[in-house]
């Protein structure tokens, strides 16, 4: 019990403070489609309590991803996360199908007048300040976990092209969230058109509309950690690690060099080639040098390296171009 606690401890915060946010959102949310009997309120209902029980499942997946290796598991537990993000999506996947069928039947046979346009307008409003006061700590942790420095109010623009840099967690909760701001807003302004026009069916389009945001969350997430689970090469890693590792004079060749993505963490296999008449005692040197250099990189939690003698031909002709006896 003690080491679980240990492990839920070291869990993804971003996406636990998403989790207790997405909840509170779904509760009154769900408060305010009861009195009003809005249907775009229903649709973010559902978003809410599909994004707080997505979230809650990654950080108990990247906590438990953090347990240390056994004997029956040697390589670690990185890939949990991975798939408690797959069985995560299948609970969005649900409830963006029933906010689809729920907003087509309502652009359907659109209800009359909604009640309660204030409270539903109040809660919305609640819920873009929360949703993008999570989202803004979210693209701050993107930029800390690619290694960048946070940019204020624009944090969130300047972290899109370093989401892949991320935590699977961290890019998860920024993608569910930045949905949920947008839905949050496009409901506010589905039930103000509706109320100053009448055209009651746009609250139904705009449920439609989260409701295919969500879908597309799912994709994105589920593509993602699909490539987890089977094992995803960091290219961008690996190129870094093969400079680092030809810039070591006792190094001639790269026979092989794989830089594995084992959840949050990365996973280095090395096989470099050394001059033959190098001494055993010279290499293991060089070895515990080059483990310390690469478990240095951001990341990186276990190296392994193995030397071969130099056949003086050159198989990794540029630097970070993967050799064509590779698998």
């Amino acid at each position: 019990m003690a080491e679980l606690f240990k492990l839920l401890k070291d869990g993804n915060k971003p996406s636990l403070m998403a989790a207790f946010v997405n909840a509170f959102l779904g509760i009154i949310k769900g408060a305010a489609f009861f009195f009003t009997g809005n249907v775009a309120m229903f649709a973010e209902m559902m978003h809410s309590l599909g994004d707080a029980a997505n979230q809650f499942f990654v950080y108990i997946g990247s906590a438990l991803s953090k347990k240390a290796p056994t004997k029956k598991f040697p390589g670690g537990f990185g890939r949990i996360v991975n798939l408690v993000c797959l069985f995560a999506v299948i609970i969005v996947a649900i409830l963006s199908y029933e906010t689809i069928k729920e907003g087509w039947h309502h652009f359907i046979h659109p209800a009359g007048e909604s009640s309660g346009v204030l409270i539903a307008l109040g809660v919305l409003l609640i819920g873009i300040v929360l949703e993008g006061t999570v989202l803004a700590k979210a693209a701050v942790e993107v930029l800390h976990e690619a290694g960048q420095e946070k940019a204020g109010i624009t944090s969130i623009i300047k972290a899109f092209p370093f989401l892949n840099r991320a935590k699977p967690a961290t890019k998860l909760v920024f993608m569910e969230d930045l949905v949920a701001t947008s839905g949050n807003i496009l409901a506010f302004a589905a039930i103000v058109i509706a109320y100053f026009t009448g055209w009651g069916r746009i609250e139904g389009l705009v449920s439609m509309i989260i409701g295919a945001m969500m879908f597309y969350v799912v994709g994105k997430v589920f593509l993602d950690n699909a490539r987890g689970v089977i094992g995803e090469t960091d290219e961008e890693m690996l190129n870094h690690i093969a400079h680092l590792v030809m810039d070591d004079p006792n190094i001639k060749d790269i026979v092989r060099l794989e830089v594995i993505k084992e959840g949050e963490f990365l996973h280095v296999e090395l096989v470099a080639e050394a001059d033959p008449h190098l001494s055993l005692a010279f290499l293991d040197d060089v070895r515990d040098h080059l483990t310390e250099v690469i478990l240095s990189q951001k990341g990186v939690s276990k190296v392994a390296i193995l030397f071969d003698e130099d056949d003086g031909k050159t198989n990794w002709v540029h630097v970070g171009e993967r050799p064509n006896n590779t698998i």
